[in-house]
């Protein structure tokens, strides 16, 4: 099916001189009630850091725009060009539920989930890297900058190259990158190597990524080399480096602090009984999280009497995600069971100890719960950054909350003043997680003063420009922001 767009400026000719290429466009479709279709800029971090950057060096984004076999045609949005990729319903189930999701994404979150290896999702995922190289390449200026995004296209700087050796391409990895001992179980290991060394500079969250990757490139390709930098045949030099991701600090924090928030944030509390503790967890529902092991220990707090029902409350959100994949499915039902009964056993006749909400929030109501949470949880088995502890200390509206954060997510690295745990020690774990509630007010002060010091001097327009401006440099100039 083709969609045209209606009243939509066409792309110019010339091409655009800044490309963005991810899996998904930066632009959800709206249709309006008489079936007339308008695109609104979609929410999230990405998208509201590189924007401006796009709309000022002359931008494009290419991306797919959410619907299956279904082509839309090229237009311009809010200032730069939207260039959508098509796929068919075949090609989301091998290419992003399959290979990126079933295959990729376990294997480089350490393997806490099987991964399964099927040459027919490699097949599938070969052909779509390869249409959005080819769309990249059709619609880039000469000498055009290109910044690839994420797992889901590891081929594409290999495959662009190929089509526009004259294009400057980066590429940046927002889950972790992993160690040698894993990333070799990948039957396809020396071929994804390969596309992300197609990149003049690629960019991972912590060095120890950037470390694994330039490890496996001297191990697994013929290529040369020197410290961060690997000279790829006789074309080019792709240096390899961590460039830690941020959020808009004082977008979160004006957010928190707007009337509209505080007032929910009230509602909120009257909602929940006016606890004298809120405990908070926030996680899209991924095997990755540790959501079994955080809801099991603060049940035991709970059991064990440590922590009282009729004074506190754990509030976990845990947003739908990849629902046809049956291990996501099996986590949602285990969450559903254990939810209930800790609930059973411990709760009375008022509100329950675990309030679970399974579904997803605007982000006013994200920036309520921030502001309401005496000690926030995130305790992820591993994570390539995890933003949502740095939303927190953007929002927290006092230097009494605490942030319990797990060692195996990228922002324990920076955010060091937290109350790092093991997500794997449920006892160690239940001991941090009152550690940061009965903390002094005096050292939970000097903590969220530190934390809050280093999300306000690392936002994540210093990452783009850090990026960027290795990027422009040939990935010569060290990152911006290093922890």
């Amino acid at each position: 099916m083709e969609v045209d767009v209606a009243d939509e400026v066409p792309i110019a000719e010339a091409g655009a001189t800044f490309l963005v290429v991810a899996n998904r466009l930066s632009v959800d479709r709206v249709t309006g009630p008489e079936g007339e279709v308008s695109w609104r800029t979609a929410p999230g971090g990405l998208v509201t850091a590189l924007e401006p950057v796009m709309r000022k060096r002359g931008g494009a984004w290419v991306g797919w725009h959410g619907a299956p076999d279904e082509v839309v045609e090229p237009f311009e949005h809010d200032g730069y060009e939207i260039k959508p990729v098509s796929l068919s319903a075949e090609e989301i189930e091998e290419y992003y539920e399959g290979f990126s999701n079933a295959t990729l994404w376990p294997l480089f979150h350490d393997a806490v989930a099987f991964p399964e290896f099927h040459r027919e999702w490699w097949d599938s995922y070969k052909l779509v890297n390869q249409r959005f190289a080819d769309a990249a390449a059709e619609v880039a200026a000469e000498g055009a900058t290109v910044w690839v995004q994420d797992y889901q296209l590891l081929l594409v700087p290999q495959l662009l190259r190929a089509a526009r050796p004259d294009l400057r391409i980066g590429f940046f990895l927002h889950i972790p990158f992993p160690p040698v001992e894993l990333y070799q179980q990948l039957p396809w290991r020396k071929e994804l190597l390969e596309g992300m060394l197609g990149a003049d500079l690629v960019g991972f969250q912590v060095p120890g990524g950037a470390s694994n990757f330039l490890r496996l490139v001297r191990t697994r390709t013929s290529h040369k080399v020197d410290r961060d930098r690997v000279q790829v045949g006789g074309t080019h030099v792709c240096t390899a480096k961590a460039f830690p991701i941020s959020i808009d600090t004082e977008g979160f924090r004006e957010l928190a602090e707007s009337p509209e928030v505080v007032a929910e944030a009230e509602a909120l509390l009257t909602e929940l009984g006016h606890p004298k503790v809120v405990f908070l967890g926030v996680d899209r529902l991924d095997y990755t999280k540790g959501l079994r092991q955080r809801v099991r220990a603060m049940g035991e707090l709970f059991t064990e009497g440590k922590l009282d029902p009729e004074d506190v409350v754990f509030f976990q959100v845990a947003t739908p995600s990849r629902e046809r994949v049956d291990e996501y499915r099996r986590l949602r039902d285990d969450i559903d069971l254990l939810v209930g009964r800790i609930n059973s056993e411990v709760g009375g006749v008022g509100r329950p100890p675990i309030v679970y909400r399974h579904s997803s929030f605007p982000r006013n109501t994200m920036a309520a719960l921030y502001r309401i949470a005496d000690v926030m949880l995130v305790t992820p088995l591993r994570d390539g950054m995890n933003l949502v502890a740095k939303e927190y200390i953007a929002c927290h509206p006092s230097d009494r909350g605490a942030l319990v954060l797990s060692e195996f997510a990228g922002a324990a690295r920076e955010l060091r003043q937290a109350y790092l745990v093991n997500p794997y020690d449920l006892n160690g774990m239940k001991d941090v997680f009152m550690k940061a509630l009965n903390d002094t007010p005096a050292a939970k002060g000097r903590r969220m003063r530190s934390l809050r010091k280093q999300v306000n001097e690392h936002t994540i327009n210093d990452w783009a420009d850090s990026f960027l401006a290795a990027l422009d440099s040939g990935g010569s100039r060290a990152p911006g922001n290093e922890g």
